[in-house]
C-alpha cells in the first residue's frame, strides 16, 4: 500500500478545502514578509506561492462540486461578469490616493534582471499565478464559503441568492481588509459577491476576477508599474 493512500482516503470537510490554500497562500505571503530584504532575492518564492497554492487546489479539487457542474447560465451572464472584471480594473487604477489606500504603497513585484530586462520566466509565472490561480483560490474561500458561511453554518445548502444583504456587505468589507486599496478592494468584493449572488454559479465571479486580474496584469507589463503587483 502506498504511503499516501491513506491520506488520499481522508475526505476533508467542506470548509477546510476552501480555507486551506487561502490560508497557505496567506502563510506564505507573512513568511516572504518576515524574511525581508535580509533573504536576499525573493522574487522565486513569490512565484512559488500561488504554484504552492496551486498544488493543494488540485489536490482538493474533487471537493469542488460547484466547479464540476455545467454552468447553466445565460450568455449575457458571462457578458456581466467580464464588464464588472474591467470595471474593477478601472477601480484599481481610479481610487489609487490617500484615502482609499492603507499604509505606504509597497515597491510590488518587478520581473527586470540586472540589465533591466523583463525576464520572461519569472514574468510569466507571476502572471500565471495572479491572473489564474488567485482568483480560483478566492472566490472559494470569499464566495463559496465565507459569504454563505455567513449566512449559515451549513454553507453547502445555502443558495448563493439567499445569503442576504448582510453577508454581501460583510464579506465584501473584510474583502476590502485584504488589500492595501481597501475601496478597490470593497467595490471588487461587491462585484465578485454580486456575479454570484445573481446568478448562483461560482464560475461567474472566477472569470470576473480573472479579467480583473489579467487585465491589470497586462497593464503593468506594458507600463512597468510595478507596484501595482
Amino acid at each position: 500500500m502506498s504511503a499516501l493512500s491513506p491520506l488520499a482516503s481522508v475526505r476533508p470537510s467542506p470548509a477546510a478545502a476552501r480555507i486551506a490554500p487561502f490560508a497557505l497562500f496567506i502563510a506564505l505571503l507573512a513568511l516572504e514578509s518576515l524574511l525581508g530584504e535580509r533573504a536576499g532575492d525573493l522574487r522565486w518564492l513569490t512565484v512559488a506561492r500561488p504554484i504552492l497554492v496551486a498544488g493543494l487546489l488540485v489536490y482538493f479539487w474533487r471537493h469542488y462540486e460547484e466547479l464540476h457542474e455545467r454552468p447553466r447560465v445565460a450568455g449575457s451572464d458571462w457578458v456581466v461578469a467580464i464588464v464588472l472584471g474591467l470595471a474593477v480594473f478601472a477601480a484599481w487604477l481610479a481610487f489609487d490616493e490617500g484615502w482609499a489606500t492603507l499604509g505606504p504603497p509597497g515597491r510590488g513585484f518587478s520581473p527586470l534582471d540586472r540589465e533591466g530586462r523583463v525576464d520572461p520566466v519569472l514574468a510569466l509565472l507571476r502572471f500565471a499565478g495572479f491572473a489564474l490561480v488567485v482568483p480560483v483560490m478566492e472566490e472559494l474561500f470569499w464566495r463559496s464559503y465565507l459569504l454563505r458561511r455567513i449566512a449559515s453554518q451549513d454553507f453547502l445548502r445555502i443558495a448563493p441568492r439567499a445569503a442576504g444583504i448582510g453577508a454581501f456587505a460583510l464579506s465584501s468589507a473584510l474583502f476590502a481588509t485584504e488589500h492595501s486599496l481597501w475601496f478597490a478592494g470593497l467595490l471588487a468584493g461587491a462585484a465578485y459577491n454580486a456575479c454570484y449572488m445573481r446568478s448562483g454559479n461560482l464560475w461567474l465571479p472566477i472569470i470576473s476576477h480573472v479579467t480583473t486580474n489579467a487585465t491589470l496584469a497586462l497593464w503593468i507589463l506594458a507600463t512597468q508599474n510595478w507596484r501595482y503587483w
